[in-house]
């Protein structure tokens, strides 16, 4: 793979403005949500930041999909990044990319692999989990018979539902609040699965260091 592709210097110079402007679109989204004011300039300009991000990102994918050269194919090779397109409000999680791209700029040492995982699942765990209570709050808010009198609520039920608990003393009621759900849950067994992975995997391979260095050279442990 060239390393110094047309595709891959426009990721390298685009990485940085898309990680704030994805910040942004969450800023924005969160104010129309938790501090809407219908009919004034505020909502105006969070909803024009909104739109603006949304070019943006859509703009980045066209040029990345021109730049590859596999015309149509370019979707199924990228899936993650269509659904993204798609649902904006994941996009915060290059966030956690944005963190790797500055280590390598500076020359820092990777951290090993057992901790990246653990780390960038802890980030993308918090940044869903932010974004999921936001939709979900935005869903139920108005709906009669919602349980999420407030976000507060949102937040509680967004930490029961990553986390797998799933207390159920607060569930969603709309449509689009269970598809919601549905999808946090999924992300949260996914994440889940990925760090306790990791974690035993890092044990194992410690015990087996252990074991090693108390095996005398050239034979086995004494009974």
């Amino acid at each position: 793979m060239d390393h110094d592709s047309p595709k891959t210097r426009w990721e390298r110079r685009a990485e940085m403005p898309l990680t704030v402007a994805s910040m942004t679109f969450l800023g924005s989204y969160a104010a129309l949500v938790l501090a809407p004011r219908p009919g004034t300039p505020w909502d105006d300009l969070w909803l024009s930041l909104l739109f603006a991000c949304w070019a943006l990102f859509a703009a980045d994918y066209a040029v990345r999909w021109t730049l590859s050269g596999q015309g149509p194919g370019f979707v199924r090779a990228h899936l993650l990044d269509t659904l993204v397109l798609i649902l904006p409000l994941l996009r915060p999680l290059r966030i956690v990319r944005l963190y790797e791209a500055m280590e390598h700029r500076r020359g820092l040492p990777r951290l090993p692999l057992y901790a990246r995982v653990i780390v960038y699942s802890g980030i993308s765990t918090l940044l869903m989990g932010f974004t999921g209570a936001l939709a979900v709050y935005q869903q139920e808010r108005d709906a009669p018979a919602s349980q999420m009198k407030n976000f507060g609520d949102a937040v509680w039920w967004a930490c029961s539902t990553l986390s797998t608990v799933g207390y159920g003393d607060i569930v969603p009621v709309t449509t689009g609040g269970r598809i919601i759900a549905a999808a946090m849950m999924a992300g949260g067994l996914a994440l889940l699965g990925a760090v306790t992975g990791s974690f035993s995997s890092w044990l194992l391979q410690v015990f087996s260091r252990e074991e090693d260095k108390e095996r005398p050279p050239g034979g086995t442990p004494g009974v």
